[in-house]
């Protein structure tokens, strides 16, 4: 008997992985023939094993409590295919479960896939990709470019044609290329890197990425590399007022400027809650801070479901690069001591950045930082006191409902893992990881406690470059 129960098992293992690998493949004729990328409740299902697949639908099926098999994603998958929708972001995980409440048979799949998507069938949504020039090459900027390169096959919307840094010899183009290709926090790149000392360029996955030497933004012709109208991606934390950033606009071939800091006297944005400005007539944008970026999805769907009185921000954060690694002088209070051997309390903007983004919080929060020795993947606790009186179920159904079906479902991840830690977040696309099991409700329903994860590099990222996509214009017809 435990014989038999052990080869029924396989047999049924063995079946599921064939069906995953014909979903994979069916998932990358998409992206490459059509240019519409498949996601699993926000995840991505391309350059991932067919295991990884597997456990989105584990996660898909905890999330909404409901089952979720690949053999179902996979008819739907095909149904999409079949449409020939193109440049489109479509949520299989979310149209396997509108399927399952509907109860349809299976035999009417692809009426009911052409139903839902019938908007996107009319609308090809045929874009004109956009040039983009990373200024600066750092953790974010070497992220960024990953990102834009496995995504290139997903629409073609932001192409990267440059990137300019202090030097430009044979040595530093080397060493760019390596650190893109290895990160000892996100791993190995997924594609190709080649160096091109003669024309001073990096060939990465055949597309030719200017390497571009500039001391100071306004001094650079792009239209020389055949650059025009191009979105600069400020990553160099140096730049980080309206003066300093409009000196990328002096350059020929720079149309928009998108900081990756909190900018003074520019727009701060956190995308999916104040983006929606006025894109064609401004010129330099800010994607605000990590922090910022994590805590204010979360605190606007407290702020408009609950209200918000008063409440305290306290971010425990992965220590950066302006830290020592060793104890040395700083600047800043602190900060000195060594990174990696000390939790180092210090200050944050987030509390006040917060508000330019949900402005009816202004004067109700605080904020303190405390850095630990780990090198990415930070929490925010939320601490606060709110108008209408909640408990704990309900405060998780309204975080759940956010994060399925509202305007910040890229923005709130919702996790029901009562084990989560700071490196199971690494690699997470959401910004604000909902962590559950953690929330704390007083007993008179009035104070309440929020924990809230984030990839503080990658995570963020994601942020920037879903703004980055607004500003240029290039963001695909999406069905979440």
């Amino acid at each position: 008997m435990k014989t038999e129960n052990y080869d029924n098992e396989l047999s049924l293992w063995i079946d599921k992985e064939k069906t995953t690998s014909e979903l994979s493949n069916v998932v990358s004729r998409l992206i490459l023939e059509h240019a519409t990328e498949l996601v699993m409740f926000r995840n991505r299902m391309t350059h991932i094993t067919k295991s990884e697949i597997l456990n989105l639908h584990d996660y898909a099926a905890k999330f909404v409590k409901q089952d979720i098999s690949v053999h179902q994603t996979l008819s739907l998958a095909k149904a999409i295919l079949e449409l020939g929708i193109k440049n489109a972001k479509i949520d299989l995980g979310k149209l396997a479960y509108e399927w399952n409440k509907e109860g349809s048979s299976n035999d009417k799949i692809n009426d009911f896939v052409k139903n839902k998507l019938s908007a996107f069938i009319k609308d090809e949504n045929n874009l004109a990709p956009k040039d983009v020039i990373l200024y600066g090459f750092g953790r974010i900027g070497r992220l960024v470019a990953r990102e834009l390169f496995l995504q290139d096959n997903a629409g073609d919307q932001l192409r990267l044609r440059a990137i300019v840094t202090r030097s430009n010899s044979e040595k530093d183009i080397s060493k760019r290329a390596s650190l893109l290709r290895t990160d000892s926090i996100h791993g190995v790149f997924t594609g190709t890197v080649k160096e091109d000392f003669e024309n001073k360029a990096l060939i990465i996955n055949g597309r030719t990425v200017n390497m571009i030497a500039a001391k100071s933004p306004d001094t650079i012709d792009y239209t020389d590399y055949g650059i025009q109208d191009a979105l600069v991606i400020d990553n160099t934390g140096v730049f980080r007022d309206k003066k300093a950033l409009s000196l990328h606009l002096k350059s020929k071939g720079v149309a928009k400027v998108l900081l990756t800091a909190p900018g003074k006297g520019v727009s701060n944005i956190v995308f999916g809650v104040n983006h929606k400005v006025d894109v064609d007539n401004t010129s330099i944008f800010s994607a605000a801070s990590c922090t910022t970026n994590a805590i204010t999805p979360i605190l606007e769907v407290v702020e408009k479901q609950l209200g918000v009185v008063k409440g305290h921000l306290e971010t425990i954060h992965a220590y950066t690069n302006d830290q020592n690694l060793v104890d040395n002088m700083h600047s800043k209070y602190r900060r000195g001591r060594a990174a990696a051997l000390n939790m180092v309390i210090t200050e944050t903007g987030a509390g006040i950045a917060v508000t330019k983004a949900i402005p009816s919080l202004d004067g109700k929060l605080t904020s303190s930082a405390i850095r630990v020795p780990i090198p990415n993947g930070s929490l925010a606790i939320l601490n606060l006191t709110v108008e209408k009186e909640t408990n704990l179920e309900d405060i998780n159904n309204l975080m759940h409902d956010a994060a399925f079906e509202s305007e910040l479902v890229e923005q709130i991840r919702f996790s029901v893992n009562n084990e989560l830690v700071s490196s199971d977040i690494v690699g997470d696309s959401c910004p604000s990881i909902y962590d559950s099991p953690a929330t704390q409700v007083s007993n008179d329903g009035k104070s309440i406690v929020l924990y809230i994860w984030y990839d503080n590099e990658y995570g963020y990222t994601r942020q920037v470059l879903r703004l980055a996509k607004h500003i240029a214009k290039v963001r695909r017809n999406c069905y979440y």
